[in-house]
């Protein structure tokens, strides 16, 4: 009989880890993701990513399962193509927090993620897209990101760092609205409270798993909730700083397959060594990760939004 497997739940963010830079998964990657639900764990992907922008990777994966998406505050069922539960950002709210943040840093330019599993991504004049191969429409004024309900804002500066931005976003916002950097050139806000843990948590809870046996991997701070969470967080060798303090372990990066070698040496077929499992001693099992409110002011949440 084989030992039993490390972890049950392998939580994998998208951009800058599983996904190469051209947005391409390896077949390497490929194969140990594959052997390792083989082995019986599931593979869960968490993602900054809108549910409209995510299906059609699920389906490159072969994944009729659960996503968690827009930096979790969208569960979505990729069999059913419908979302299970989304927490959205009040427009009202978002506009204020803009106010303030350009009262802080001038002019920033501004994009939406519009809620649903039709929502599109609007950017205003001026707003260029990090990622140039994610679909986006191009709306003439600011007020027109505003004619639906939105699952998060993305700001890009003419001058500050993303690092400059986000922590300038942070101070005027306040309780407003939680800020995450995702990417290059990505500075979201998104529902107060609401992180990659949430979806994380409430995901595990569905498929009857647990933090303690959960193993993230990520490359940007706003993957820092969700390995604050699991059992192990792994960041990939071109992740940000922040994330590398926290991490349990730092794999290769996205582009040498980094989460197929530790894949690979925790589910290989020989797993009687269970060193690898190196699970931080100061943790219990958790039912919902440490995010304060699930939801901000003016947000909401339910079963198929």
């Amino acid at each position: 009989m084989a030992p039993p497997i490390a972890y049950s739940l392998i939580a994998t963010d998208l951009d800058g880890t599983l996904l190469r830079g051209d947005d391409t998964l390896s077949d390497r990657s490929r194969a140990a993701l594959a052997m390792a639900v083989g082995a019986g764990a599931r593979h869960l992907v968490v993602t900054g990513r809108p549910a409209p922008r995510v299906r059609p990777l699920l389906d490159e994966l072969g994944s009729q399962g659960l996503a968690v998406c827009g930096q979790g505050a969208q569960l979505y069922d990729a069999g059913a193509d419908r979302m299970v539960w989304s927490v959205t950002l009040e427009r009202e709210l978002a506009e204020v927090a803009l106010g303030k943040i350009e009262a802080e840093v001038g002019e920033v330019y501004a994009a939406v993620d519009q809620d649903g599993v039709d929502g599109l991504t609007l950017i205003e004049p001026g707003y260029e897209m990090p990622h140039p191969t994610l679909p986006a429409v191009r709306v003439p004024r600011r007020d027109d990101l505003w004619t639906r309900p939105i699952s998060k804002v993305l700001l890009r500066h003419p001058l500050l760092s993303d690092d400059e931005l986000a922590s300038a976003a942070r101070g005027a916002v306040g309780s407003l609205a939680t800020v995450t950097m995702s990417g290059p050139g990505t500075v979201e806000l998104q529902p107060c409270g609401i992180t990659k843990a949430t979806g994380l948590a409430l995901a595990a809870g569905r498929l009857g798993l647990t933090s303690a046996q959960t193993i993230a991997f990520g490359d940007m701070p706003n993957d820092i909730p969700m390995f604050d969470w699991a059992a192990r967080g792994v960041a990939m060798a071109n992740a940000h700083p922040e994330l590398k303090s926290v991490a349990d372990e730092i794999t290769l990066s996205n582009e040498d397959d980094g989460i197929a070698v530790v894949l690979e040496r925790m589910f290989s077929t020989d797993r009687t060594d269970r060193t690898d499992r190196t699970d931080r001693t100061d943790r219990t099992d958790r039912t919902g990760p440490r995010v304060g409110r699930q939801a901000g002011p003016g947000a909401r949440s339910g079963v198929g939004q």
